[in-house]
Formats: C-alpha cells, structure tokens, sequence
C-alpha cells in the first residue's frame, strides 16, 4: 500500500496544539501513541541547501523501554554546536550497540540531485534509509512483536511538511526535529553523517573548503571555483553551479 500526502494535513491539524516553536525540547508523546500498534521511526535529512556534495537522510527506531537513556542534550540538530553534536553522535552509536535503538542513513547522489530535482532525490533518501531500517527491524523483531500479532512498522515520522512515497503510514511533522525524540536523534545521524561524507571529500578538494561550510555557498566555497571551476561533486542544477557553466 502507497500512503497518500494527505496524510501530512491530518497530522498537521492533530498536532496544532502542541506549540509550534517546540520549546522544551523532543520528547516521545508522538511515538507513545503508536507503539503499541508496532515498531515506529523517525527521519530527517541533511544537505537540502549546499552546492555540492549528496543529500542525506536517516531513519530512527527508539526501544520504548529504554527511551530515558537517549541522551538528554538531544535536540534538532540546528540548535547544537557542531562538538555537542560530535559527543551525541558517539553516545547514540555507542548505545546501538547496545541495542537501546537502532538507525539507518542513506543518501541521494549528486547524479540524483540533478536529475530529478532536490526535493526528489531528498525522498529517495528518505524512502532508502526507512527501508533499511523497517526491513532490518521486521526481520530481527528485536522486541518480539511477532509472539504478539503486531511486528509490522506501525509509523513513520517524518520532520517537514511534505511526505516521500512509502510503504508504511506516515505523518509529517512541522519542525518534528524539535518536538519528535525520534526526529531529533535522525536529524543527528543525518548531519553527522554528511558532515564526515563533505570531510572526505574536502581531501580530495581542499580548495573548496567542504570540511568547514560542507558545501554550502560561503565565501571560501566561491573563492575555490572562482579559481579552480567546478569539479564533479557540484550540483549543477543549483543556478549558482549552473551559471558557471553557462
């Protein structure tokens, strides 16, 4: 079953209560209500934004049990300083291996980008990193939900206002990263995980200065293609890559 956009203006208008600027942090009232129903996860991206390099996402599944463990600095990836987000980032990979939950990311290409537009290739890798996570979880049911009839993926969040097509039901959330413990934990991995992809890169073009602005258009990123041009790791359908070329 394909679960229609719709979806999102439901869950928009049930969550209008709840204030908008998410204060006081994620937490896990959105997950509660479907956890008895399955396994539920949250995802956000990184990567929208930049110049060069993949889009990446990440999907989260929290044991509900063991939820007071996540680490209680955790909050929409934005609003921590990238060495906060570095020491969560340990903790949460740390505690997977703990089997206090468990995560997927994924990414779009530069290939993809291109091709079918960055809000396209932002849901393919939405949609991988679900599917990694969702398959994962179903085949290892690591909370036994099949001895109850309910292993099946009960809900998937997704931080934004905008739904990928996915196999599973699904709200999207304005500003879940901020209100959405799963979310907030994705849009964690999400960053963390691009930053280190931009890093790589950045040593094999250090001109463009990828390990500090991870491809975003700052002064140095213009100062590297103003005397090194563009190379293949830009996206050439973002018009500031693509006036270059014309």
């Amino acid at each position: 079953t394909r679960y229609s956009s719709t979806q999102t203006i439901i869950a928009l208008m049930a969550t209008s209560d709840k204030a908008a600027d998410a204060t006081d942090g994620p937490d896990f009232t959105y997950e509660a209500q479907w956890c008895d129903k399955g396994y539920v996860i949250g995802v956000d991206e990184a990567g929208r934004g930049p110049w060069a390099g993949p889009v990446c996402a990440a999907a989260f599944w929290i044991r509900p049990d063991k939820r007071a463990l996540i680490p209680s600095s955790l909050n929409d990836s934005k609003k921590i300083s990238a060495k906060k987000r570095a020491l969560i980032e340990t903790d949460l990979r740390t505690q997977k291996d703990d089997g206090i939950h468990d995560f997927v990311s994924a990414t779009a290409s530069v290939a993809e980008i291109d091709t079918h537009g960055i809000l396209q290739a932002n849901f393919l890798a939405m949609g991988r990193a679900v599917e990694g996570l969702a398959q994962r979880l179903l085949k290892t049911d690591p909370l036994n939900l099949a001895a109850t009839g309910q292993c099946q993926i009960a809900h998937i969040f997704i931080d934004g206002n905008l739904l990928p097509p996915l196999s599973y039901p699904a709200s999207a959330i304005i500003k879940g990263d901020g209100r959405v413990l799963s979310i907030a934990a994705a849009s964690i991995i999400a960053k963390q995980t691009r930053d280190a992809i931009m890093a790589e890169l950045h040593k094999a073009y250090p001109f463009y200065g990828w390990d500090r602005n991870q491809g975003y258009g700052t002064r140095a990123h213009m100062q590297g293609l103003d005397h090194h041009g563009i190379c293949e790791h830009h996206r050439t359908s973002f018009a500031p890559i693509k006036k270059r070329l014309s």
